[in-house]
């Protein structure tokens, strides 16, 4: 499997935020996406996702264009957007059970439980996530993360931001163990990381 992108630019409004970025994913590798606020970060990954359309260019999984294959491609992937993105009246575990049944992986009260275990919020699962601090709304969202480990692409904005020390060797360990079983990521992030990796790639907007 391979993601790949060619030539792909974008223009919101009157303003160009990047021009003609290419690059290809192969099993295995990390594409880390750098550049300042603004510099059009989240618009790229909302591209890689197939939630926005580039100006010129295409993407492709496995050399076809995703606009051709969106169910199929959907389900090859998981994406976590920058925000929690959590509903403040249900629970973290009601969360992710509902994150899972959207994007078309069914799970266990019992699977979802543990996955949040592992996250760090033992004692949270059944808490309203109006009462969760950042980090922990946070750990919510990425523990679906857990649950896809045979979800091949996974497209991360900021993931560690809010994280504490213990969160960020979780999440980082979940990387490790996905891009060790053949896992393609992209993701953004201003902190410096410290992925074991023999894969890693940089793009810099």
């Amino acid at each position: 499997m391979n993601l790949q992108f060619d030539e792909i630019s974008c223009t919101r409004g009157s303003r160009q935020l990047f021009k003609n970025l290419s690059a290809n994913l192969a099993p295995g590798e990390l594409l880390r996406v750098r550049g300042a606020n603004g510099a059009g970060k989240t618009s790229l990954l909302r591209m890689l996702c197939g939630l926005m359309q580039p100006t010129q260019g295409q993407v492709l999984w496995q050399d076809v264009p995703i606009a051709k294959q969106r169910g199929e491609y959907g389900r090859n992937l998981v994406y976590i957007g920058h925000a929690a993105a959590l509903k403040d009246e249900l629970s973290p575990v009601e969360n992710l059970i509902d994150a899972c049944v959207l994007g078309g992986r069914l799970t266990t009260l019992q699977t979802a439980m543990a996955a949040l275990q592992n996250a760090g919020l033992r004692g949270f699962e059944k808490t309203p996530a109006r009462y969760l601090s950042q980090g922990q709304r946070r750990r919510s969202a990425l523990a679906r993360l857990d649950l896809c480990q045979q979800v091949p692409l996974w497209i991360l904005d900021e993931p560690f931001n809010t994280l504490d020390s213990a969160a960020t060797a979780w999440l980082t360990g979940l990387i490790e163990n996905h891009l060790q079983q053949a896992g393609l990521v992209v993701l953004t992030s201003h902190q410096d990381m410290a992925i074991r990796t023999s894969g890693q790639k940089e793009l810099v907007l």
